[in-house]
C-alpha cells in the first residue's frame, strides 16, 4: 500500500498517466507486445518509471479489473475509455490510504475529458465509484479455491491456472500467482574484477547472488553512466544459472546458439576472458543489440556475430561440427518463468503453444548437439518452469538419434517464488 503523499504525487506525475493510457489503447487494439510499446516512450526519470508502473500494472491486473467492469456497464466502452478504467482500477488496487478512491475517480474523469469526451467522462465518474466499491469487497480466495476463482482474482487465464495446479499443486500455484503480480526490481550484473566502491553503493544494493545487485530507484543517471563505462549489464539473477551450468573456461571455443540480444554472450565472454565465442541467432531486429553488446567483450575474446539458423548451418567461422568445447541453447520458450518482466505473455499464450515450443526446442537441441566435441558440454536452458519445455524436451532429445552419445549430468528448474528471482530450467548434457 502506498501512502497518501505517494498517491497524490503519482496522480499528478507529469505526462506519465496519459502516456500510459495511450500505450494501453495500442496494446488493446493492436496486440503489440507491452515491452515493445514501452520502448517507444520518450519520457525519462520518474515520469518514465511511473508510466511503466501504470502501464504494466494495468496489464498485470487486466483480468480482474475487466471482469468487474463488465458487470458495471451494459456495453463495453470504446478502447480509450477502457484504458482509463484499467488504469483507474490498477490505482485502486495499488491503494493509497483514506480518500484515495475519490482522488483516483476525479483524476480519471479529468483524463477522460482530454482523451475522449464529456459524456464518456460522466460514464467514467459513475463506473469508477462502483469499481472502487466492488474491488474493496473482493477478498483473497480461500486456501483451496477452484481455478475459476483464482483466475479471476489473480488475473490469469483459467486454463493456465489449471495447468499450474496440475504441476505445482494448490500452494505452489497460489505463490506463483501472487509472484506474477509483483513489479520486478531492476538488477545489474557487475562486470569488473574489482567490486563496487563506496560511490556505487549509493545506487547498488547487495543480493544473495554473487556479482548481482538490485538497482535502487531514482538513480538512472548513475546506471546510464555505469552501462556506458562497461561496469554493469542489466539482467535478472536468474540468467546466471545457464552461465554457471555452462562453466565456460579460458581459451575455449563456445557457441551461444540463441544469442540475441546478447546478455548471455557477454556473460560468457566475461567468464572466459580469452577464447572464441560464436554468437548465433536467426536474422532479426535484435541483432542490432547483439552487435552492440559484443563490442563490450574483453579484448582477449574473439566474438563473432553470425546471422543464421543452427539447424541449417554446415560450418561456423570455418569450423566444422564436433569442434566446439561447449554449446549453449537458451531456447525461445513460453516465458512462463519471467511473467514479472513479460507482463502480457499470459494473455498471449495459447494452450497449444507449449507443445509447439517443445517441438522446436527439441529440434534446436538436436541440431546443436552435432557441434559439440567429444567430452564437450551441451547446455539447454529456458526461462520456462513448465515440464513440457524442460524435462520433456531433454527426455525427447536423449531418446532420439542425436542424443545417443550424450548423458545428462545435471538438471534443475528454479521456481521464482522459491528462488527470489526469475524462473528458469537448465540441463547440462555431456558428449561421451
Amino acid at each position: 500500500m502506498t501512502s497518501d503523499l505517494t498517491a497524490v504525487s503519482a496522480l499528478n506525475s507529469p505526462d506519465a498517466w496519459p502516456v500510459a493510457a495511450r500505450l494501453l489503447v495500442r496494446w488493446l487494439d493492436e496486440e503489440v507486445r507491452a515491452d515493445a510499446l514501452l520502448d517507444t516512450v520518450q519520457l525519462s526519470g520518474g515520469a518514465r518509471a511511473r508510466c511503466q508502473n501504470l502501464f504494466y500494472g494495468a496489464i498485470r491486473h487486466y483480468g480482474r479489473i475487466e471482469g468487474v467492469v463488465a458487470t458495471l456497464v451494459r456495453l463495453r466502452p470504446r478502447t480509450r475509455v477502457m484504458a482509463v478504467l484499467l488504469l483507474a482500477g490498477y490505482e485502486l488496487i495499488e491503494g493509497g490510504g483514506e480518500g484515495h478512491a475519490a482522488k483516483v475517480g476525479h483524476h480519471a474523469v479529468t483524463q477522460t475529458r482530454a482523451l475522449a469526451s464529456e459524456s464518456e467522462a460522466r460514464l467514467v465518474n459513475a463506473v469508477v465509484r462502483k469499481l472502487a466499491e466492488a474491488l474493496a469487497r473482493q477478498t483473497v480466495p480461500a486456501s483451496i479455491a477452484p481455478a475459476t476463482t483464482l483466475a479471476e482474482f489473480y488475473s490469469m487465464p483459467e486454463w493456465l491456472v489449471e495447468r499450474w495446479l496440475a504441476q505445482f499443486g494448490a500452494e505452489g500455484t497460489r505463490k506463483f500467482l501472487e509472484w506474477s503480480l509483483k513489479p520486478a526490481p531492476v538488477h545489474a550484473r557487475w562486470r569488473l574484477a574489482t567490486p563496487p566502491g563506496e560511490a556505487d553503493a549509493v545506487w547498488l544494493e547487495t543480493t544473495p547472488w554473487a556479482d548481482y545487485f538490485t538497482v535502487k530507484s531514482g538513480h538512472w543517471p548513475e546506471v546510464a553512466r555505469a552501462l556506458a563505462e562497461g561496469k554493469v549489464y542489466l539482467a535478472d539473477p536468474g540468467t546466471r544459472l545457464a552461465i554457471e551450468a555452462l562453466a565456460p573456461k579460458a581459451g575455449e571455443r563456445i557457441i551461444d546458439a540463441c544469442a540475441a540480444p546478447g546478455g548471455k554472450s557477454l556473460a560468457i565472454a566475461d567468464r572466459i576472458g580469452e577464447g572464441l565465442l560464436v554468437a548465433l541467432d536467426i536474422p532479426g531486429a535484435r541483432h542490432e543489440r547483439l552487435a552492440e553488446n559484443l563490442k563490450r567483450v574483453p579484448d582477449g575474446v574473439s566474438a563473432k556475430r553470425v546471422e543464421g539458423d543452427l539447424r541449417r548451418a554446415s560450418s561456423l567461422m570455418g569450423m566444422v561440427p564436433g569442434s566446439f568445447d561447449a554449446v549453449l541453447v537458451d531456447a525461445p520458450c513460453s516465458n512462463s518463468g519471467v511473467m514479472r518482466h513479460r507482463v502480457d505473455v499470459k494473455w498471449r499464450l495459447q494452450p497449444a503453444d507449449f507443445g509447439k515450443h517443445a517441438k522446436q526446442q527439441t529440434e534446436m537441441l538436436a541440431s546443436a548437439a552435432r557441434w559439440v566435441k567429444s567430452g564437450g558440454r551441451l547446455v539447454y536452458s529456458t526461462c520456462s518452469i513448465d515440464d513440457a519445455e524442460n524435462a520433456g524436451v531433454v527426455d525427447a532429445f536423449l531418446a532420439g538419434p542425436e542424443g545417443g552419445d550424450f548423458e545428462k549430468t545435471s538438471a534443475v528448474v528454479t521456481l521464482p517464488w522459491e528462488a527470489g528471482h526469475d524462473g528458469a530450467g537448465v540441463c547440462v548434457l555431456r558428449r561421451r
